[in-house]
């Protein structure tokens, strides 16, 4: 009995996610403004900066940039990747495409949100457990908050690199729509939906994701250096 209990006892900290076991942070980490624009430069649309292990919880730092959209239009003419068309209405991350807070290509699990209602033409997505923070650092657009995900595919079940568990599809019911500027800050609750309905040229955002259940993997986006 005791061998079976010594057992379990080393054996339990290779069975837990790496986020958990990781070493607190006890230092400021600094990251610079140069470094954040490397990062959006980079192919994508929702990068990941940093996730570290704070203490009481892991902190997460990305950066997104999403072109014009509603594509098709004299403004907007068609998906072009950096500055182009494809960025907005969409949902945040999973589902349709993404648009609020990035699903980074995380496998479809089961379907998820309301069955019933009429979409309010904007996607998004809602997390399960992570608050965000956006920070508008350049361009603007029609963040749309708050009803329901209609018709949703859930995704992250274990976590992953940008989300935790999370549901995204149509946004319907009651929501908030407004535009959003340059230097706003907008604090979205763990399950409230969110997405973009419409963006004329373009919108970049710091997305600060704080992690309670630890279910985003620790990361350093590899093309910088932080310390």
């Amino acid at each position: 009995m005791k061998k079976s209990v010594r057992a379990l006892l080393i054996a339990l900290p290779l069975a837990l996610p790496a986020a958990a076991t990781a070493q607190a942070v006890t230092t400021a980490t600094y990251i610079t403004r140069e470094q954040i624009q490397h990062v959006n430069r980079l192919p994508g649309t929702d990068r990941q900066i940093i996730s570290q292990n704070i203490g009481d919880l892991n902190l997460a730092v990305g950066i997104i940039h999403r072109g014009c959209t509603p594509t098709g239009t004299p403004t907007c003419p068609a998906p072009a990747g950096r500055g182009g068309g494809g960025g907005g209405a969409q949902p945040a991350g999973g589902g349709r495409a993404a648009g609020g807070g990035g699903g980074g290509g995380a496998a479809v699990t089961g379907p998820c949100g309301v069955t019933t209602g009429t979409s309010s033409a904007a996607g998004g997505i809602a997390h399960d457990g992570q608050t965000e923070t956006y920070i508008i650092t350049s361009g603007s657009g029609t963040l749309v908050t708050g009803g329901q995900i209609l018709n949703g595919n859930r995704s992250n079940p274990g976590g992953g690199i940008l989300n935790g568990p999370s549901c995204s599809g149509d946004i319907t019911g009651t929501v908030v729509s407004r535009v959003v500027y340059e230097g706003d800050v907008i604090i979205i609750p763990a399950t409230v939906p969110h997405g973009w309905s419409n963006i004329p040229d373009h919108v970049d955002y710091l997305s600060v994701r704080p992690d309670p259940k630890r279910l985003i993997t620790d990361y350093r986006n590899p093309a910088i250096v932080i310390n």
